[in-house]
């Protein structure tokens, strides 16, 4: 499972769905600016080292063990010397792990930090899993410039069973080749696809209805 697509899940089930059974896909200005945000993170450009760390950026990491069978990227990962760290193929000497997310603008209650954090504790599972250590997480904002730590490693049962609940609905989904409905008080006016969930109709008034049923009949 691509971990990208855990946030969609938690924004909203019936979206996820739609983009991995029916292939719905549309973009907006957030999808856009996303994407953009993104690109530059991953065009090579935050690749350095000095003496203290080394830094890359869409780094590939994966966890292929039966609970989790995740993959995807992780934006930015920084190997920080520390000589109580674990070793790294290619790097000499020992380095502690960081995790870097970014995103455009910081959310607007924990609901969402939630979502965010979700998506990163994914990527953590998978670093983990690659380089046999415990690594550090952070979200980066964008807007604020804010570098923002995740408690995970003081909360790591909480994190782990909530990744594993999502990871166990979305595959439900996938077995079962169903749509969600759309979630009470749902709020889908960030939602790229809104219009392919739930289609638009024409607006249409009475009058002219009535008006071509008459010049039919003329005719």
């Amino acid at each position: 499972m691509n971990i990208r697509m855990i946030q969609h899940y938690m924004y909203c089930p019936r979206r996820y769905a739609l983009l991995e059974i029916n292939r719905d896909w549309a973009e907006n200005a957030f999808v856009v600016n996303a994407d953009l945000m993104h690109e530059h993170v991953h065009d090579g450009s935050h690749h350095f080292s000095d003496s203290k760390k080394v830094v890359r950026s869409a780094v590939d990491v994966y966890n292929d063990l039966p609970e989790y069978d995740l993959f995807g990227i992780a934006d930015c990962v920084e190997f920080v010397k520390d000589k109580n760290g674990v070793a790294i193929n290619g790097l000499s000497g020992t380095y502690k792990v960081q995790i870097v997310e970014y995103k455009p603008k910081a959310p607007k209650g924990a609901a969402f930090l939630e979502t965010d954090a979700i998506q990163v504790f994914a990527q953590k599972v998978c670093a983990d899993f690659v380089w046999k250590c415990s690594s550090e997480a952070f979200l980066y904002y964008a807007d604020i410039r804010k570098r923002v730590a995740l408690p995970f490693n003081d909360e790591y049962e909480t994190y782990d069973a909530m990744l594993k609940k999502y990871i166990g609905e979305m595959h439900d989904i996938m077995e079962n080749h169903t749509i969600p409905s759309r979630k009470k008080g749902q709020k889908c006016s960030g939602c790229s696809i809104a219009d392919l969930c739930f289609p638009k109709e024409n607006k249409y008034i009475v009058r002219d209805i009535v008006m071509s049923m008459k010049e039919a009949e003329m005719s």
